[in-house]
């Protein structure tokens, strides 16, 4: 996929400060642990393995202290499980006093293959400086090497470039101390009698857990940021299992802190040095902003949270219903951003247009709780977005929702349809069942659009269907050897990357953690 950025200029930023003051008394608290390495091990090429990169094990990682290491050693330790921390180790010189600095290289990975690919041949178009590495000189040994900075890994390389030829080092206490703001003690165990849904669960949970920080943020190795689609996810599964509402709230009320001068909600955040919104406005993000506060507020009853965040709850979906046609369609053009979902060659319109139906019936249940006067302006847009739908976008003889000036069909369309929900229960069912036997070309690329589809069949009361589904997909990536949910799996593709290179991909991602809510909240 092409590099594609949106840029804003003269971007104007109206903040409230009250909300962000609100935001800044929530944050979380944090919990710690302390983790050692399991093992020390050897990547070898395996080409039945993902990335074509399998493990092997040498010997327990308590060993490492009797061996030391000169100009060119290295080896690679095994945590056992994915971490998010800062890690630390002690440097003993061995021989002769040292006569140079220790100069080392430390490479952290997610994957096997973050091991054994170097860095150096990266050559996608997100910035290289998200690759996990430090390269550092030590003068003065015996040594306490604390890394400021936070990693997200399960495996470690340590190469020695250079010391002197009078003497070597040897690493000892070497260790991460974990981070994360959810307190696993609040999740009841599921104990499933499916194993398979159990192991997928306890991996959900895991994904959320190493996510879950001063915000949700959507990766701990990139971007990480608080992002509105992984947001939306993310809080679904807490309420599922940490319980950790507060932090749901403090994340509406940071997006709420920053829209521009227009009322839009950025599609994402940074937090530091201080909170500042990015310049990324998107179609389908901007609404799920409202239908986040929909999904709080029915989990919480917190009135005064909706009290304080319907109007822009409110304007996100009046800046959507501006970008109607005169049909009543969104309009496709270069002007405007949707994400959807990473398929390079997926028209947004139509799964965009649901997107808005299924909002305007969330802003509707809200505008009816407050008794607030734009109820009636909402119903009647969103019987006349529906009605140009059913009228535009319907392909009765296909049987299809169709997108774009070439008519696509799309899975993403469908999926989206369902959840909006504008057909009656046996058609979105038909719907439903002829998507999966036709299986239209335009596919699904994200955990974050499986989770849709996964949902849809639910709602359709296609509960063994929906377990498949689960199975065939979050089950499969931990066979290919997934502790934490990855951003991307394809499994016709394992080596698919939007970015250019599988190395730059998240392997830790919070749109990927919904699993756990789908299993708890559906009973499967």
């Amino acid at each position: 996929m092409a590099e594609n950025f949106q840029k804003v200029e003269n971007q104007i930023i109206i903040r409230n400060e009250d909300f962000i003051v609100k935001a800044e008394e929530l944050m979380p608290s944090f919990y710690n642990e302390t983790i050692f390495p399991q093992n020390i091990v050897k990547i070898e090429e395996t080409p039945d393995k993902i990335h074509g990169w399998g493990m092997k094990n040498i010997e327990p990682a308590n060993n490492l202290p009797s061996y030391d290491y000169g100009k060119g050693d290295q080896l690679i330790l095994d945590f056992g499980t994915h971490l998010v921390g800062h890690l630390s180790l002690k440097v003993i010189p061995v021989g002769s006093p040292p006569d140079a600095p220790l100069h080392f290289k430390l490479t952290f990975g997610e994957m096997p293959v973050e091991m054994a690919e170097p860095f150096s041949g990266y050559n996608g178009w997100i910035s290289s400086s998200w690759l996990q590495e430090e390269i550092m000189h030590v003068d003065v040994m015996p040594s306490l090497i604390k890394l400021p900075r936070r990693y997200s890994f399960r495996f470690i390389k340590i190469e020695v470039l250079n010391t002197s030829p009078k003497y070597r080092v040897k690493f000892e206490n070497i260790k991460c101390e974990t981070v994360t703001s959810a307190n696993v003690s609040h999740v009841i165990e599921l104990n499933h009698p499916d194993s398979v849904l159990n192991e997928i669960d306890k991996v959900s949970i895991k994904t959320l857990q190493d996510c879950m920080q001063e915000v949700f943020e959507d990766g701990p190795k990139r971007d990480r940021r608080l992002w509105l689609g992984d947001l939306r996810l993310q809080a679904l599964a807490n309420y599922e299992t940490f319980g950790t509402n507060s932090l749901v709230k403090r994340c509406l009320y940071l997006f709420a802190g920053v829209p521009d001068e227009k009322g839009r909600i950025a599609a994402n955040l940074f937090i530091a040095p201080s909170l500042i919104a990015d310049d990324t406005y998107l179609f389908d993000y901007s609404l799920l902003f409202t239908t986040t506060l929909y999904d709080y507020f029915k989990e919480t009853d917190d009135v005064e949270t909706l009290n304080d965040l319907w109007p822009l709850a409110y304007r996100q979906v009046e800046l959507a219903l501006e970008r109607l046609d005169e049909r009543g369609i969104v309009m496709d053009d270069d002007t405007w951003w949707s994400f959807i979902d990473w398929h390079e060659d997926l028209n947004k319109q139509t799964p965009s247009q649901a997107i808005l139906i299924y909002t305007l019936k969330r802003a509707i249940e809200m505008a009816e709780t407050l008794k607030c006067d734009k109820l009636t302006f909402l119903e009647k847009q969103l019987d006349n977005v529906v009605n140009a739908t059913l009228t535009h976008l319907w392909d009765k003889d296909a049987g299809f929702f169709i997108s774009g000036l070439d008519q696509q069909v799309s899975w993403a369309s469908q999926i989206w349809m369902v959840h909006a929900q504008i057909l009656d229960p046996d058609k979105n069912r038909q719907l439903i069942e002829h998507l999966l036997s036709t299986k239209p070309v335009i596919g699904l690329t994200t955990p974050y659009m499986y989770h849709y589809l996964v949902e849809a069949l639910l709602l359709v009361d296609e509960k063994d269907l929906a377990i498949a589904q689960l199975k065939a997909y979050w089950g499969e990536m931990i066979k290919d050897g997934a502790d934490t949910f990855w951003e991307l799996y394809d499994p016709e593709n394992k080596s698919f990357s939007p970015y250019g290179s599988y190395l730059i991909n998240s392997y830790c991602h919070a749109w990927s953690c919904t699993p756990t809510y789908l299993i708890r909240k559906y009973s499967l």
